[in-house]
């Protein structure tokens, strides 16, 4: 049985009604529908063991922001969504605190871009307040770094990050990476944020140790946007949509290879998303209005 794959709490949840055609409600598993300055907003709560068992996820809150009509371009787009990301961020923020924000990912590869460039329009106080502390009283402090990737570094993003926590020692770590998703129509489209931490490279095929409260000892926030599909589980899906009953796992695998499966357009889709997650960030911990920001990251 090929086993379909996805970093989407939303998709997890899905793929679980859809075998067996189970209908019936979904043990310690909780998910509730909102919407957001206009985008639908799908929170799903895993609740205990039984709902970690279900989905393969840890227990938390995993909230995922449908920004589909984002690319049609109307009024106030971007701000709606940069607000709908930063409400619901801050919802899940320690009130006060310093925050280190972490870029994962690799740069120079499009799809897992999204973390160095999300870095790129965050709001960087830390190093302000503490030289001129009377000028920036009102801000909180935010530290950014860019982990790089282990091919590149010879050290492992958790040990980077480790180190740098206990030297900051911030109130919260929020990192930001690349995800996979199952549906191609969520590709770019979607922006998952959740409190349980994260596997840096999972969108990617990448795992590499985990970013959590187990491993800094800090609270530990992910945002990620969903940038390839798995091949297979996309051809998967299409089959079983099609009629074809009997899928053979190993030929969809391709001998066993993994392959990523993106968009046509996914250098200015990254970009423009990975902006949108950078200010989010920015208006859920910064008392400032897009207006602001853009002055002061100009």
């Amino acid at each position: 049985m090929l086993v379909k794959r996805t970093d989407l709490a939303l998709e997890a949840r899905e793929l679980w009604q859809e075998s067996a055609e189970r209908t019936t409600r979904l043990s310690g598993v909780k998910a509730t529908k909102t919407k957001r300055e206009g985008y639908p907003v799908t929170r799903v709560d895993i609740l205990d063991q039984r709902g970690e068992k279900a989905l393969g996820k840890p227990q938390g809150s995993y909230l995922t922001i449908d920004l589909t009509t984002f690319w049609q371009r109307k009024a106030d787009f971007f701000e709606r969504a940069v607000r709908a990301v930063g409400s619901q961020l801050k919802e899940l923020l320690p009130e006060e605190g310093p925050v280190l924000v972490i870029g994962l990912g690799n740069e120079a590869m499009t799809p897992d871009a999204v973390g160095p460039l999300a870095a790129d329009n965050i709001l960087i106080t830390r190093h302000l307040i503490a030289a001129m502390p009377k000028h920036f009283a009102g801000f909180r402090p935010v530290a950014v770094f860019r982990t790089g990737v282990l091919g590149t570094t010879g050290v492992e993003s958790a040990e980077a990050v480790r180190g740098l926590v206990a030297e900051v020692q911030p109130a919260l770590v929020i990192a930001v990476d690349a995800l996979a998703s199952r549906r191609v129509g969520r590709v770019c489209a979607t922006v998952q944020l959740s409190d349980t931490g994260i596997i840096p490279g999972s969108g990617v095929g990448n795992h590499r140790a985990a970013l959590n409260r187990e491993t800094l000892g800090v609270p530990v926030l992910a945002v990620g946007i969903p940038t390839v599909v798995d091949a297979a589980t996309l051809a998967a899906d299409l089959l079983e949509e099609s009629g074809v009953e009997n899928i053979d796992p190993e030929s969809l695998r391709g001998g066993g290879q993994s392959l990523m499966v993106t968009t046509q357009d996914i250098d200015r889709q990254v970009r423009d998303l990975s902006k949108v997650v950078g200010y989010g960030i920015n208006w859920a911990l910064q008392d400032l209005e897009i207006e602001e920001m853009n002055a002061l990251l100009s």
